[in-house]
């Protein structure tokens, strides 16, 4: 049977690059989005393709620093940071930052102990390690959902 830690980067792995049950991951949904899409706002007061993908990042870079020690919560530029100018180059930067700090995430999973799963990563965080770290791939997926559903509509507006 395999460890806890094994079956955790299965699902950080399965939710970022896909072959799940569940249907696309964040890789799948962004395959094929160029930067004018990922920029475009088809909702109003809803957040872009872009600024998932930045916001994904963030995310993983707070559980990263989080087992560093450091429990400093992210600060709103982090977060939400703000979309560069919409380049495919800047799009691709950002695509590969986010497919870097997956691997990183992942890599620290993977060299994770065990037997501190159920303790907390930091003192001002009220969550497990467990929990942020399969918290990482529910994250992952609600946001793929998003992205494929700003996906189709800005597709359809070309």
């Amino acid at each position: 049977m395999a460890s806890t830690i094994k079956r955790l980067q299965d699902q950080l792995r399965l939710s970022f690059e896909g072959e799940a049950w569940h249907g696309p991951s964040v890789q799948e949904a962004l395959d094929g989005v160029t930067a004018k899409m990922a920029a475009a706002k088809p909702i109003a007061n809803v957040h872009t393709i872009w600024e998932l993908v930045l916001h994904l990042a963030g995310t993983y870079g707070v559980v990263l620093r989080r087992m560093r020690g450091d429990g400093r919560q992210l600060s709103p530029e982090e977060d939400w940071p703000p979309v560069p100018e919409p380049t495919e180059e800047n799009w691709r930067r950002d695509c590969d930052h986010l497919r870097s700090v997956n691997r990183q995430i992942r890599d620290a999973v993977a060299a994770f102990p065990d037997e501190r799963l159920d303790l907390r990563l930091v003192d001002e965080s009220p969550y497990s390690a467990f929990t942020q770290f399969i918290g990482l791939t529910q994250h992952d997926l609600y946001h793929a959902g998003q992205i494929v559903i700003l996906k189709r509509l800005v597709s359809n507006e070309r």
